[in-house]
């Protein structure tokens, strides 16, 4: 399977099996986890077969089986959000690629727990958690906006362009929102979010979308 089929396969799984990842599993994610810390100065951190992501009543209501995760955490700079936001993306079409099932978390889990199993240091950030597992099904799609509502092109829109469009409607966002703008003109592309406190996180994942549909050679940001 390839990220941009993985793209179109990837749902949020809530319910998980009791099956333990395997070493060449964990090897596997844990070598793309060390990618993207090199790449952007990140602090992504995998925990395997710990059930302590979420509180209690939450787990209990709203989850099952929840025992791997990704800690998304950097150092609190500007543009951290954004960086952690466009790696999780890759993380989680990759995760995809391996048989596994995701759960991008922003709100719900134990900061707590989170800051006490991380090992980037105290002055890091943590924006949320990627549950990782196999899925006791594989998901269903989301409600989405149409690409009129989130985008615009001046002129007649290249074949990239809507490709990218439709990938970043494909993408996780907080709340499932999509509170995504995205403007083009030429080879020049622009987007923004406007979610809240959940914005930059949102816009790097919808970045990678982007680029995956879009071919990254097609175009360039704004």
């Amino acid at each position: 399977m390839t990220l941009q089929e993985a793209m179109n396969a990837r749902h949020k799984v809530s319910k998980y099996k009791n099956k333990p990842l395997s070493v060449d599993v964990i090897r596997k994610l844990n070598d793309r986890i060390e990618a993207q810390n090199q790449e952007y100065g990140l602090n992504i951190q995998l925990v395997t077969e710990s059930r302590d992501a979420m509180p209690g009543i939450i787990a209990a209501l709203m989850s099952k089986g929840v025992q791997n995760y990704i800690i998304l955490a950097g150092p609190d700079k500007p543009g951290i959000d954004e960086k952690l936001g466009y790696s999780s993306a890759d993380l989680m079409l990759y995760a995809q690629t391996l048989g596994l099932n995701t759960w991008w978390i922003g709100g719900m889990y134990s900061r707590k727990n989170m800051k006490k199993n991380s090992n980037a240091g105290d002055n890091a950030k943590i924006i949320g958690i990627v549950v990782v597992g196999y899925g006791e099904n594989q998901g269903v799609p989301h409600k989405s906006k149409s690409a009129s509502d989130i985008s615009s092109y001046e002129g007649n829109a290249p074949e990239w362009f809507n490709a990218g469009v439709s990938a970043v409607l494909l993408a996780p966002t907080a709340m499932n929102k999509q509170a995504f703008t995205i403007k083009g003109k030429g080879n020049k592309v622009s987007m923004i979010c406007n979610n809240g406190s959940y914005s930059g996180a949102d816009l790097g994942i919808g970045k990678y979308h982007f680029e995956l549909g879009a071919g990254r050679d097609n175009f360039e940001w704004m």
